[in-house]
């Protein structure tokens, strides 16, 4: 029987693990924590939006970068693949808004679960705090690893699921983009996506704590747009962030000097419309200063702001606003703009960009193009998504590509 290490015991690598013992092989997982799975049990807010209900096509179009590598993967295991792993491990799912599905209790702990009684099942063996140190290679050929310990592990073949370096108290070190590094493959420097961003303006941080909703959110590079979508953002004592804000940082440029951001507060108006609203208001309410009577479009705190930032004194009565300061009221409220000063750090992003070149991987089955029986999945390669469920299920599609190659690979 064909022996299997698997480096990582987190989404990607508990898939890998089940899909190679299912396929046959003697399966070892290596988890340096103290438990598995400890990224999952943090996804969702503890509830982990396992994945999204929707079609290939729909998915990889919430997929920026990358996403043709994961045609194939996601083709062989899909959505509802995983949602039907679960349900007959025992693990009940829901579809919730958005098509995003969850373990029916809504608790983390259930997934997981349903996965170490897989891994029983088909006999996985699995060392707990056991941190991987280096690969051992002789020419195109992966031997085995070597622990922390000391200790060395024989393999035909290792799957690396290591994840990348977002929420560090998981045990995301950056330990599988170092070992990639040594064993020759380029690895894409990790930056922080899905993220909040910092901004150079002040005035955001005045409002923190104050959510929006049913905003439209545009970023971009000079002309072109980058990015353009309806829903919430937050304002926060850094800048902004909320599932509009954490969307869009997915399409940041390498030099984020080069984008801008511009928020619609008024999104169900046109411009004619809003202007028609504008007068109405002003007309009715004549003798009341312009920071109350905003109050009608906007929440208090923004409508008390809101003046000084057209350039139009707040306490101005509305009979004396000047039809140039009526314009650039309305121009603001369609085109609030918002400079980026840099995303938040890597430590408080939902997930990592970059890692092993998918250049160097091949799609069908996760095998680096370096050694004969060396295999990447999850965070660990440079393909990230939006918040939804896209990235776990990237982990689970990678995983099982990983896990069956591997046990095919040994053979």
């Amino acid at each position: 029987m064909s022996v299997v290490l698997v480096a990582g015991g987190g989404a990607a690598g508990l898939m890998a693990a089940f899909a190679a013992a299912r396929s046959g092989a003697s399966v070892t997982l290596l988890e340096q924590n103290e438990k598995l799975g400890k990224k999952v049990y943090i996804t969702g807010k503890g509830r982990c939006n396992l994945t999204n209900d929707c079609s290939t096509d729909e998915f990889l179009a919430q997929v920026p970068r990358n996403p043709r590598f994961l045609y194939s993967a996601l083709s062989r295991f899909g959505p509802r693949d995983m949602m039907a792993l679960l349900e007959g491990a025992g693990c009940p799912v829901t579809v919730q808004r958005g098509r995003r599905v969850f373990p029916a209790s809504e608790k983390a702990s259930d997934v997981t679960r349903a996965f170490s009684s897989l891994l029983q099942r088909y006999g996985v063996r699995v060392r707990l705090n056991a941190r991987v140190r280096s690969l051992r290679i002789i020419d195109r050929r992966v031997l085995g690893v070597e622990l922390e310990d000391g200790s060395f592990l024989p393999a035909d073949a290792v799957v690396l699921a290591m994840g990348g370096l977002s929420y560090p108290a998981t045990g995301s070190r950056g330990d599988g983009f170092r070992l990639a590094a040594e064993a020759g493959y380029a690895v894409v420097p990790p930056s922080p996506v899905l993220v909040g961003l910092e901004t150079v303006e002040d005035w955001p941080r005045s409002l923190q704590g104050l959510s929006l909703k049913n905003v439209t959110l545009s970023l971009h590079a000079g002309k072109k747009t980058l990015y353009e979508e309806l829903g919430e953002l937050l304002f926060t004592h850094y800048g902004i962030s909320g599932p509009l804000v954490l969307e869009a940082s997915c399409h940041l440029p390498e030099d984020v000097s080069r984008a801008a951001l511009s928020l619609d507060l008024k999104p169900g108006l046109s411009p004619d419309q809003l202007d028609a609203r504008l007068r109405r208001d002003f007309l009715a309410d004549g003798r009341k200063q312009l920071r109350f009577v905003l109050n009608g479009l906007l929440p208090s705190r923004l409508a008390d702001l809101f003046p000084s930032l057209c350039g139009v004194p707040g306490s101005l009565p509305c009979s004396q606003v000047t039809v140039s300061q009526r314009e650039a009221i309305a121009k603001t409220l369609k085109a609030l703009p918002l400079n980026i000063r840099s995303p938040r750090p890597l430590e408080e992003a939902v997930v990592t960009r970059g890692g092993v070149s998918v250049r160097q991987v091949d799609p069908s089955t996760m095998a680096g193009k370096l050694h004969d029986n060396l295999f990447f999945a999850g965070e660990m390669l440079d393909v990230d998504a939006h918040t939804g469920g896209y990235n776990l299920q990237i982990a689970w599609s990678t995983g099982l590509a990983a896990g069956e190659s591997a046990a095919r690979n040994s053979e």
